[in-house]
């Protein structure tokens, strides 16, 4: 990670769990990181609890809600402005909604979840991928993903979840070749966790005991590892499972 030192890291869903965990992690190697959130108190939180005032000043909090352009953009221009420009991106943010598809009344939940996993994620990209290039900056972009992009589960809480999770599958691959046909060498990794113990797991599976579950920490480390790769080296996707997990 060393040549990331004092290089600028963007993280959505930045407020909890993995993706606090990983705004955490980039900080102490040394990154410049600007969580965004929508309850940005939350990420302001976290910095002020860091306990090296260093790492504190690299942390910003900023306000954005991914399922929403106008603030994407805004959070953009702002790291722009403010920092020079984004290095790496960590696409975290995500929602999962309990509505089943055929379901009345329900558009508003599914439009939530496409809104936010999906095209959240491809703007986000959008913006962090014009200003790599802008800079001619070798930069790394990374999608948490999930193993239900890969497999569904016979889980019906999951809904659109996985319809959402599958499409970061295709546009991983979608965008390495685009940014392979724009001449950059500017990475993309989809990194897939199976359980990982976080509030968007659903009421029913955490209250089951025997359930192995990944810690928001493992993944932070993955993203960590995924990104301080030598240049030659590219992480297109890596799977990361519980031990004894069996579905």
């Amino acid at each position: 990670m060393d040549r990331w030192a004092g290089k600028v890291a963007v993280v959505t869903g930045a407020s909890s769990g993995i993706g606090a965990a990983i705004v955490k992690s980039l900080a102490n190697a040394g990154m410049v990181v600007v969580g965004l959130a929508r309850r940005v108190e939350r990420v302001e939180a976290l910095r002020d609890g860091l306990k090296d005032q260093a790492t504190r000043k690299r942390l910003h909090a900023v306000k954005c809600d991914v399922s929403k352009e106008e603030h994407i953009l805004r959070a953009f221009r702002w790291v722009e402005e403010k920092l020079g420009g984004v290095d790496v991106l960590v696409n975290n943010a995500g929602v999962l909604r309990d509505a089943k598809l055929v379901a009345p009344g329900n558009t508003g939940d599914l439009r939530e979840v496409i809104d936010t996993n999906v095209m959240g994620l491809v703007l986000c990209s959008r913006e962090a991928f014009q200003s790599m290039k802008k800079r001619s900056v070798d930069g790394h972009i990374v999608h948490i993903n999930s193993v239900v992009g890969h497999y569904i589960p016979n889980l019906p809480v999951l809904s659109i979840y996985p319809a959402s999770k599958y499409a970061v599958t295709a546009l991983t691959e979608t965008m390495r070749r685009e940014f392979l046909a724009e001449g950059t060498k500017i990475k993309v990794t989809s990194i897939s966790p199976g359980v990982v113990k976080t509030d968007m797991v659903p009421n029913e599976m955490q209250k089951d005991q025997d359930l192995p579950m990944l810690e928001a920490e493992d993944i932070a480390a993955a993203v960590v590892y995924a990104v301080g790769t030598p240049p030659r080296v590219q992480i297109h996707e890596l799977t990361i499972r519980p031990v004894g997990e069996n579905f």
